[in-house]
């Protein structure tokens, strides 16, 4: 709902689940939201600017969320195994111990 300025005044916005198109209920508290940064032709992260993908509780409890984000990213033009490889072969990127 909007005011008379036009700005959003409701205390929910629904969301829907990116992976299956089902809204997502307010008390799904199992369910998550990621942001994916959108990069530009040289694989450099475009600041400000993000695809969010929610997803459902029920998608993650079936263990289906990494195949749904896969799958998701391929049909939006992104790829994340490309990212993490270039993520992965960059200086001081990983995991230290």
């Amino acid at each position: 709902m909007e005011n008379d300025h036009g700005e959003l005044v409701d205390l929910y916005v629904p969301r829907k689940c990116a992976a299956t198109g089902r809204l997502i209920e307010a008390k799904d508290h199992a369910s998550v939201q990621i942001a994916i940064a959108d990069v530009d032709e040289n694989g450099k992260m475009i600041p400000g600017q993000t695809t969010n993908l929610p997803i459902a509780g029920f998608i993650r409890h079936q263990g289906e969320s990494d195949d749904s984000l896969n799958r998701i990213t391929q049909e939006l033009g992104h790829s994340l195994r490309l990212a993490r490889k270039q993520f992965l072969s960059m200086p001081g990127a990983g995991f230290h111990f």
